[in-house]
């Protein structure tokens, strides 16, 4: 059966993720004013154990961004990475790859006739080979020429000129990122996957190297999905994060819509800092022990929902003096370069976190007192904490 061969009447509307986080229908893969690079639909995988890896997985990743796949070890990144790529068979669901169908239970195209590069997390290089060989190992195709014209290109677009006879084991752990990436461009691919690349990085070098990779990426205008769970490195680079959390997708989203509105209590907590305080609502705000919140009328909680729980963020809790805010004391520091977290507790015995400047010296034990003033109000019924509700609070 040719896998590319399929007919139109064959194919049904199916809902689909899109990057707003909203499960549209849509008739994929031939809807005229949609173009996406990938196309899943409701993938589902299970190991020999019989325990599900992915849950119904849907979404499309539009051409010439970058997506990022952010969760939890174990959530099902990288297995969902290894599915796009060819190395695993779904056991139900699609996946499409330039209006291609690739996999299907019984039916995966192979890795080498997908068109799509990858980056392993420990780079697999070639050590006998030189760092021109192992970027020229996917071009044995390409007439002699092509491939030394490409691979002076690439070496010149990851910054290796005259590298080109070295072996691996003489490079930095940096250089052999970028040959690796070099390795996976050099054939021009559709499709860019990264699985976790800055992984066995320093600290240092890690930031390096992402400001180094999101340049080279944009110059070579490639559509990417980067599969990490490092929250700041998905936040820098992403253009749409896909949130994964126990095998299921639970938002797709801009990381400014996922930080300041997350849809599940599970990506309240996950992204970023954040502590859920009790509240009670009113007419036009809520109590709470750190004070009254005012909420916007379009919150959209039930009238009959009164007790609610909300998401406390660090770097909206401020010290004031001792006329106003609410006395807590501080039962934890932790220096985070230049600024400092503290875990303070309320009278009632809840904890929260709270950063200020790390020249404000606070010792444990002591008494402050603290106010919160939250840019974006996250808010969850007490009674139903699945589903949240977000608004803006009036200034």
């Amino acid at each position: 059966m040719d896998p590319f061969s399929f007919q139109r009447e064959n194919h049904t509307q199916s809902p689909l993720l899109t990057p707003n986080g909203s499960a549209t229908l849509a008739l994929y893969p031939w809807e005229d004013n949609v173009n996406p690079v990938l196309s899943l639909h409701h993938i589902r995988k299970s190991f020999r154990d019989g325990v599900p890896v992915l849950h119904d997985i849907s979404l499309q990743v539009e051409a010439g961004t970058m997506v990022c796949i952010l969760g939890p070890s174990g959530c099902g990144k990288t297995t969902l990475l290894r599915l796009v790529a060819g190395f695993e068979e779904p056991d139900a669901g699609e996946i499409y790859l330039i209006k291609r169908l690739v996999s299907r239970s019984g039916l995966v195209v192979p890795p080498e006739q997908r068109h799509v590069g990858m980056v392993f997390q420990d780079y697999a290089l070639f050590p006998h080979m030189t760092v021109g060989q192992n970027i020229q190992f996917g071009l044995f195709r390409w007439p002699a020429a092509w491939r030394r014209t490409r691979l002076t290109e690439m070496l010149r677009l990851v910054g290796l000129e005259g590298m080109a006879e070295r072996y691996p084991h003489e490079l930095s752990g940096g250089q052999q990122q970028r040959v690796a990436l070099a390795r996976a461009l050099a054939p021009a691919p559709q499709l860019l996957l990264l699985d976790e690349p800055f992984s066995n990085l320093d600290v240092h070098l890690r930031q390096q190297l992402r400001e180094e990779v999101q340049a080279i990426l944009a110059q070579a205008g490639i559509t990417t999905i980067l599969v990490t769970h490092d929250q700041e490195e998905a936040l820098s680079l992403a253009d749409t994060l896909a949130v994964m959390g126990q095998g299921q997708i639970v938002q797709y989203a801009t990381p400014d819509e996922v930080m300041r509105r997350p849809r599940t209590r599970f990506v309240a907590q996950f992204i970023g800092l954040g502590h859920f305080l009790g509240g009670e609502m009113h007419d036009a705000y809520i109590t709470t022990e750190l004070g009254e919140v005012p909420y916007p009328p379009d919150l959209g909680l039930t009238d009959n929902c009164r007790q609610v729980e909300l998401l406390v963020r660090p770097e909206h809790v401020q010290l004031c003096s001792n006329q106003h805010g609410t006395s807590v004391q501080v039962v934890h520091t932790s220096f985070r370069g230049t600024r400092k977290l503290y875990t303070l507790r309320l009278p009632s015995g809840a904890t929260f976190c709270a950063l200020f400047p790390s020249e404000i010296v606070l010792r444990l034990g002591e008494s402050v007192r603290v106010t919160w003033q939250p840019v974006d109000l996250v808010v969850f019924p007490q009674q139903d904490a699945t589903v949240p509700h977000t608004g803006s609070t009036p200034r």
